[in-house]
């Protein structure tokens, strides 16, 4: 799959959305990294700078730079209804081949192809792949983004429409993270990995990043502030001893906050807020802009949004009233309080501090932050010995909090990373994160509402394979359930019994809870969990968050003891 370089001083040909998708097909076909690496740095060779920056986001899985606020709003309904104008299959004959494929990509590639009767004219450059996207993240009305999209997808080539369908779905599925782009980029135009990676950072653009390691200028970038930087995460703590093997002689503890995770963006007048799924959510939390704006110096602060009255944490199920509305009003501010607690700072006054300690950022940011205000700094603790902890656990869940955190006064911040520098201790009950493949209509008051959930777990980190573990029927009110049937409704893949049971695009993400996990011949997880109940939905979370296989297999092996696996 290795394409030549072009001759020195030749500008090299116009790049083929064809052609990108062989080397997807290549890279999808191999499991080992290096491989993958190798394929993506021999095609990054042979690519004009602008096909370059284009590729390497592609790659990615994005659509527009990070540092791009623009979206192209297509979801799933639009991607079908487009397939099926373009082809001439029903969206009835469209939902039992995504079913079975697993895949939109996999089922606008076998549908193409059958419609061409197997003639493929690949036409389409990565410019021209570009310009679509635009045209799409302009064009308003679902209908004419339908429109627009259907007439691309009918003159596609089979391979052409199969990863244009991925890349507007947001995910290739052929085995490869951005950090794997990285890899690719740092070693096909050698240049440090670290390098690479932190430029990424700084630019929120792998596309720049991937172009400057070409021409050698990864050094004196400038912080871009306004994209989303990746979130450093925590491991859980088995338990007391294995934090007294991990951390130093001196460590601190902070409360772990039962909210969203926040990540806000401070320069001159201008305030942005993200959350863990990059997404921007400043409009959810009004009441935080102008604390964040009057902060005295630029600033990307790490921390967590709870609801609050006064002192007090409110339940998380009391935030959840805010989420997911496109308007906030006076009395839904004024019902439920919010307050954002900062615990890390990653830039101030012109510096990106990621390479400093924790100890050195906490220290710069008690300078920034009050202690108490709607934005308000968190209450860091030193120990030295894991005993006390017991005590200080029961206090944190007093004050309406999850648990703890425990952190390395070294530890550097390591976007997108689990380390053992920052160790979890949360509620001591089971839970897991899962993801909603399947719902059904309820029965008595519920017999209008898709109220039952199955759900599944990854098959492991890397795999992409969901597995059914279980199905669960509580937990959530009916206004939750009213907004999540409508929802669900338009992602639906294929109905059965009258539309009573469907199966629905995996993308919801909700916690539970449950007795204990047992093995069973009834899923493909070949486990299931014993009376589960729903917490809550994690609007925070996507659905590579959700837990393995080898959670699973871990609360097993322990005789299902109160675990700490999910976060």
């Amino acid at each position: 799959m290795s394409r030549k370089a072009p001759s020195e001083g030749a500008e090299p040909p116009a790049a083929a959305l064809q052609q990108f998708g062989e080397v997807a097909e290549a890279i999808s076909a191999t499991t080992k990294k290096l491989e993958k690496t190798a394929l993506l740095g021999s095609y990054f060779k042979g690519l004009n700078d602008a096909d370059l920056a284009r590729a390497a986001r592609y790659f990615a899985g994005h659509q527009f730079a990070q540092s791009d606020s623009r979206t192209t709003n297509v979801g799933g309904s639009i991607i079908s209804e487009a397939l099926s104008e373009a082809t001439g299959f029903s969206r009835n004959d469209l939902a039992p081949r995504y079913v079975r494929l697993g895949d939109a990509g996999e089922t606008a590639y076998e549908v193409v192809k059958e419609a061409k009767h197997g003639i493929q004219v690949p036409a389409m450059t990565l410019a021209e792949t570009e310009s679509l996207i635009t045209r799409l993240s302009e064009t308003r009305g679902t209908r004419n983004k339908t429109a627009l999209l259907a007439t691309v997808l009918h003159q596609a080539s089979p391979l052409e429409a199969k990863y244009l369908v991925k890349l507007l779905a947001g995910d290739l599925r052929i085995g490869l993270k951005e950090g794997l782009v990285e890899d690719a980029v740092a070693r096909c135009f050698a240049r440090p990995l670290p390098d690479v990676a932190h430029a990424n950072m700084l630019l929120g653009d792998i596309g720049e990043a991937a172009v400057r390691a070409r021409k050698s200028d990864l050094r004196n970038i400038e912080m871009r502030l306004f994209h989303p930087i990746k979130f450093m995460l925590a491991t859980p703590a088995v338990d007391l001893s294995d934090i007294a093997r991990t951390m130093p002689a001196e460590f601190l503890v902070e409360d772990k906050f039962d909210g969203i995770r926040a990540q806000a963006h401070v320069k001159d007048t201008r305030v942005s807020i993200y959350s863990r799924t990059m997404d921007e959510i400043t409009h959810r939390f009004p009441e935080l802009i102008e604390p964040l704006r009057t902060l005295p110096t630029d600033v990307v602060i790490d921390g967590e949004i709870v609801p609050a009255q006064g002192e007090r944490i409110l339940p998380f199920s009391e935030l959840q009233k805010r989420l997911g509305r496109k308007t906030i009003g006076k009395d839904l501010m004024s019902e439920v309080p919010v307050i954002m607690v900062a615990y890390d700072l990653l830039y101030a006054a012109g510096r990106v501090l990621i390479n400093e300690s924790l100890e050195e950022r906490r220290a710069i940011l008690e300078r920034l932050v009050p202690n108490q205000g709607t934005v308000r700094l968190s209450i860091a603790k030193e120990f030295t010995e894991v005993a006390p902890l017991d005590d200080e656990f029961t206090k944190a869940r007093g004050r309406g909090n999850e648990g703890l955190m425990i952190k390395s006064p070294a530890s550097l911040y390591k976007p997108g990373r689990r380390g053992r520098e920052w160790l979890k201790l949360k509620r001591a009950i089971a839970t897991l994160d899962v993801v909603v493949t399947a719902v059904e209509v309820g029965h008595g008051k519920r017999r209008h509402l898709l109220s039952d959930y199955t759900f599944a777990v990854r098959g492991s980190e890397q795999s992409e394979e969901l597995l059914n573990i279980g199905k669960a029927y509580s937990g959530l009110t009916d206004v939750e359930l009213a907004e999540l049937t409508e929802w669900f409704k338009a992602h639906t893949l294929q109905e059965f019994r009258h539309g009573r049971v469907r199966l629905v695009e995996p993308k919801i993400v909700i916690e539970v809870t449950f007795d204990r996990v047992q093995e069973s011949k009834r899923h493909k997880s070949g486990y299931a969990l014993r009376f589960p109940r729903i917490l809550r939905v994690r609007t925070d979370k996507n659905p590579e968050d959700v837990d393995t296989l080898e959670t699973v297999r871990r609360l097993v092996a322990s005789n299902n003891t109160p675990s700490t696996a999910s976060g």
